[in-house]
């Protein structure tokens, strides 16, 4: 009876790591594969310089799109970006790159053997902002008042990430980089109100799905009244048409208060 059980538990043990075993080389990176993947890769139709491959990451020639890194498991390769992405690969060699794509759609690479084709993927930290202030001023008069509003536009190191597909039918995320936007208003040289806004104060009126991928894009000093001073802000998806317009009104306390333009 004890033998019985001791072949039991034996049997359970080694379908077990048979199961473990199989699971392991079902994941099981594709070293060659990868190995074949290094270097730069053309577009077949064009022979334009699309991604190139370095280590366990692939870069793009938009600086816009950040590298991501990538696994070859069996016959796919896989993407880990924001989300993780598959795609079947239907030819790989030395020269060849064929894979499908997220539209159904063949892409097919050929490596590149120009030198020179990696000067596409030399190029500075990506951004999308100017990396310099941009200063705005408006004047309004009221009651006899000459009222002088600056703006100034300062780009941050704060990202703002947005997945696409690419024209080549990959996943990508483009990145972009959010605006801290600093307001002040004059009357002659005596300084009325100075304040440094950014897009979480807006939380509560936009959105949160909207207020996370979208960036603080721009401002204008609209107007004075008895209350105080208004501003409007435009609250931004980047490269894309949606947008917030936003009230920013400041009182005579310097108080901000929020509303969004109906």
């Amino acid at each position: 009876m004890y033998r019985f059980i001791i072949l039991l538990i034996c049997s359970a043990l080694l379908f077990s790591c048979k199961k473990d075993k199989n699971k392991n080389e079902m994941q099981r990176e594709n070293i060659e594969a990868k190995k074949m993947l290094q270097g730069v890769w053309t577009d077949d139709a064009t022979g334009t310089p699309i991604i190139k491959i370095k280590g366990d990451s692939i870069f793009y020639t938009d600086p816009s799109i950040s590298p991501v890194m990538f696994k070859v498991i069996n016959d796919s390769l896989f993407t880990y970006g924001s989300v993780v992405n598959g795609y079947k690969i239907e030819k790989v060699n030395q020269y060849n790159f064929w894979f499908d794509s997220e539209t159904g759609d063949v892409v097919q690479f050929s490596k590149s053997e120009d030198y020179n084709d990696l000067k596409f993927f030399s190029f500075d930290k990506p951004t999308l902002n100017s990396k310099k202030v941009i200063k705005k001023d408006s004047i309004i008069n009221f009651n006899n008042v000459r009222y002088r509003g600056y703006v100034y536009i300062n780009p941050s190191k704060i990202k703002v990430t947005q997945s696409r597909v690419s024209d080549e039918g990959i996943n990508v995320d483009n990145f972009y980089y959010d605006n801290i936007i600093h307001i002040c208003v004059y009357d002659g040289n005596k300084k009325l109100c100075s304040k440094d806004i950014n897009k979480n104060m807006m939380s509560g009126i936009i959105p949160d799905d909207f207020l996370q991928n979208s960036i603080l894009a721009d401002m204008d000093f609209v107007g004075v009244n008895s209350k105080g001073y208004r501003y409007q802000a435009k609250v931004g998806i980047p490269d894309e048409a949606s947008c917030y317009l936003v009230d920013v009104i400041i009182d005579k306390k310097s108080n901000v208060k929020f509303n969004v333009v109906k």
